[in-house]
């Protein structure tokens, strides 16, 4: 948190108060963890503190979830326990997928009570589980820029690589649209990690859409969000989605750290895509959405934000 070259807090959320030096605050947790820029950067002089807005953190209608960028991990995580959240589970299984991207967080209550849907999107990192969450729906983002702008993106095209996106200096991530179309497919969550409670090395979604089609989005594996659309019949499929895989993520496209090396999440994203593809090709069952990870809970019995203090 060693950030002493801040001058100033700003309380605004109009881009045209963006100047050189200036950093959006919403959340915090990774701007005060990073601390002050390394040499050769410029040094923060502002923050633009959003924090005293007054957007809805997410709000349900016909044409889907809007998500404001400010809404917490916390509040997202509540959302399919609130009464709104309950009545869309038959008509929206996409909701199913909220839970298992917030726990992806693996973060102590103190993270997900600050930490912002639009701050993960932002910092843009291949790990971020609302950009899997969000690539995964279909999500498009709202941009305000200076004087009045506003412009949309597909989240998918939002995040361009490891920690960059297509932010313009000045502009601010106001929302993400998540549509029903998408809300209403069926859907199943895959993720792993080298390490217990660690962090998300490979981690895919897929859905079931209403033609027919299998929407398969991979992230966490790659440095950016990648996303396939098949609409082969279920026995031509497993040949297609290698194949597929195969053109969409060259072999540099995928993430090297010290969380896993590209050829594992090569061979884990191929593993977990024919898992997918198995999964959401058989009959519907009643079974609720399964999911894979180091981390998960006996089925039935849920993480909460309040019982994380143990996990993490």
């Amino acid at each position: 948190m060693d950030m002493n070259t801040i001058e100033a807090v700003v309380r605004t959320a109009d881009p045209a108060q963006w100047r050189e030096g200036d950093a959006w605050l919403a959340g915090g947790t990774v701007l005060f963890s990073a601390g002050s820029p390394g040499p050769g950067q410029e040094p923060l002089r502002r923050l633009l503190d959003l924090g005293f807005t007054d957007w809805t953190p997410l709000a349900v209608s016909a044409a889907g979830i809007e998500l404001a960028a400010t809404c917490t991990i916390a509040q997202l995580y509540a959302f399919p326990d609130s009464d709104a959240g309950r009545g869309l589970a038959g008509d929206w299984p996409g909701v199913e997928l909220v839970r298992p991207c917030c726990e992806s967080f693996v973060a102590s209550f103190k993270v997900w009570t600050m930490s912002t849907v639009g701050g993960n999107l932002c910092t843009s990192l291949p790990a971020g589980p609302m950009i899997s969450l969000c690539a995964a729906l279909d999500g498009t983002a709202t941009i305000l820029g200076p004087g009045g702008a506003r412009r949309t993106l597909p989240v998918l095209e939002f995040v361009t690589g490891d920690g960059t996106n297509a932010l313009a200096p000045g502009e601010l991530l106001r929302s993400v649209s998540l549509p029903a179309a998408a809300l209403s497919s069926r859907v199943a969550f895959r993720r792993l990690s080298l390490s217990n409670l660690g962090r998300s090395a490979v981690l895919l979604i897929g859905r079931l859409d209403a033609g027919g089609s299998l929407v398969l989005t991979v992230t966490s594996a790659t440095k950016r969000p990648v996303q396939l659309r098949l609409t082969s019949s279920a026995a031509a499929l497993a040949d297609a989605l290698s194949a597929s895989l195969d053109a969409a993520i060259p072999d540099e496209l995928y993430h090297d750290d010290v969380h896993g090396l590209p050829a594992w999440r090569k061979d884990m994203t191929y593993r977990l895509a024919h898992e997918i593809r198995a999964e959401l090709t058989a009959p519907a069952g009643r079974d609720p959405l399964r999911v894979s990870g180091d981390f998960w809970p006996p089925r039935g019995k849920p993480l909460s934000a309040g019982s994380r203090t143990e996990e993490a």
